[in-house]
């Protein structure tokens, strides 16, 4: 059995025409700044679809919506392509909640993972 995950790993990759952006663990306040830093590249960069990847998170609460939220808003001014995928269900469950479901794109995996 797999223990639970205490930690937040952000991974990223350049495949083909997007950005892809793996969030792992637990993200909150304390982890917030460094997720920003790592895509604040990436919301900048328009010639590429940016795609976060949630299949390995565990845990968010609301300044990590917070940061999804104003990722979303940012590309969205930008014209520039963003999405979710592999939204685990009580992630899932609490964005309907919060009511960011209805602007979030989703995106089907395309067999991405972390390593390849």
């Amino acid at each position: 059995m797999d223990k639970p995950l205490q930690t937040f790993e952000v991974f990223t990759r350049r495949m083909g025409d997007d950005n892809v952006v793996w969030l792992q663990g637990e993200l909150d306040l304390s982890k917030v700044a460094e997720l920003r830093a790592t895509l604040d590249p990436f919301v900048a960069d328009t010639k590429r679809k940016l795609i976060l990847n949630l299949k390995h998170l565990q845990y968010i609460d609301s300044t990590g919506i917070g940061v999804i939220v104003s990722v979303l808003k940012a590309r969205e001014l930008l014209h520039a392509p963003f999405a979710v995928e592999d939204i685990p269900p009580k992630i899932s469950r609490l964005f309907d909640l919060t009511g960011i479901t209805p602007f979030l794109q989703t995106s089907p995996t395309h067999a991405r993972t972390i390593n390849g």
